[in-house]
């Protein structure tokens, strides 16, 4: 039983999990500084990536959230495998998706402030708050659904949320039914959502926002049911293919209906969940593919080691400051080098850092699981 956890375990997803958090965790830094040290028009073009766009449009920056949530996705045909292997009644299972879901919205919550006791100024919607919800209903409706009627209903939901928000504009908005001020969504937020909003007007991880990002943790799912298949003739290769055609088709939905319906992470719009769904698919089948595929696993261990506890260096770069330690041990050698290689230098410092706080936690086998 113990062989067959450990094969049923991708590799994969947690190296892509953890390329996805290294931009959490200062990755974006790195080629920022980068840019700063050699300003050439290539570094600046990926410099220009890692920060998030203002309102439309799409910068890559604007993946990490919904890529972690699409892992988050993938994960769960796996790891209910192994629940219903280990006795697992059904409605345990239920238990265990809702007290995920709703752990994830209190560490949001503490994330953002809540031992404070702050309540009238305190910000309910939060990023973990968002994979938390979004995943617990994509996950009840995996435990419900055939996996047809699912595909079904996760195009039910983006066209849904498009209609929504055409129809419906804020009625004390400029009437631009996809600006901050004219969207039902900052409307909804403003209406519901105690203490203050991030954007004062409208919170990018607000209320409504949580039924597109419900398609998006769909698609991971339907992506881990896929790879998880087993058939006479579909072979891994034909399974990375077919990936790669879905990943291709959605990008090309998304950029599409962009014409009509904008690129917009802070609305979490069907065309942007359509387009990093589809991004997010190619690279899961490149992973797949180059360490479960073919097996080349060596170069994986440094994604490993931040993957394997996302949430935890999600949440201690919050609690621990990392930078004033980073600096403190490598701020004199960064000040030997020219001003425009220092901010490199702590980048990678930083980097040094987090990285070995978590293969601490790796080498003693501590993580955190919600």
């Amino acid at each position: 039983m113990k062989k067959e956890v450990k094969n049923q375990r991708l590799q994969s997803l947690d190296a892509l999990r953890g390329f996805d958090m290294f931009f959490i965790m200062g990755g974006g830094a790195l080629f920022v500084g980068l840019a700063t040290w050699c300003p050439t028009p290539f570094f600046l073009a990926i410099a220009d990536q890692m920060e998030h766009v203002p309102w439309h449009g799409f910068a890559f920056e604007d993946m990490i959230f919904p890529l972690f949530l699409f892992i988050a996705g993938i994960s769960f045909p796996y790891s209910l495998e192994k629940q219903k292997a280990s006795g697992m009644t059904s409605s345990a299972i239920y238990r265990k998706v809702i007290r995920r879901g709703l752990v994830l919205v209190l560490l949001g919550c503490i994330y953002n402030g809540l031992l404070d006791f702050d309540f009238a100024n305190q910000r309910y919607a939060s990023v973990l708050g968002r994979i938390g919800l979004a995943w617990m209903f994509a996950a009840l409706i995996f435990l419900n659904v055939q996996t047809r009627i699912r595909i079904g209903i996760v195009a039910a939901i983006f066209i849904g949320y498009w209609l929504l928000l055409i129809g419906f504009p804020a009625p004390d908005g400029d009437g631009d039914p996809f600006s901050m001020g004219g969207s039902l969504v900052g409307y909804v937020d403003r209406m519901l959502l105690p203490g203050h909003l991030y954007k004062e007007i409208h919170d990018p991880e607000g209320i409504l926002g949580i039924i597109p990002a419900i398609g998006t943790a769909s698609l991971g799912m339907l992506t881990g049911e896929w790879i998880k298949l087993k058939r006479e003739g579909l072979t891994e290769m034909r399974k990375v293919g077919m990936l790669i055609c879905a990943g291709a088709l959605l990008i090309v939905v998304g950029l599409v209906w962009s014409l009509v319906f904008p690129i917009n992470k802070n609305l979490w719009t069907s065309s942007f969940a359509c387009l990093v769904g589809g991004i997010s698919m190619l690279l899961f089948a490149l992973f797949y593919y180059i360490i479960d595929v073919k097996n080349c696993r060596r170069w994986t261990l440094f994604f490993r080691v931040i993957g394997m506890n996302s949430i935890t260096i999600y949440l201690a770069q919050h609690f621990i400051d990392f930078e004033f330690t980073s600096t403190s041990v490598f701020g004199g050698l960064a000040s030997i080098f020219p001003e425009s290689f220092q901010p490199l230098v702590l980048a990678l410092a930083y980097i040094a850092v987090c990285w070995g706080f978590l293969y601490f936690l790796y080498r003693q086998k501590i993580f955190l699981k919600v």
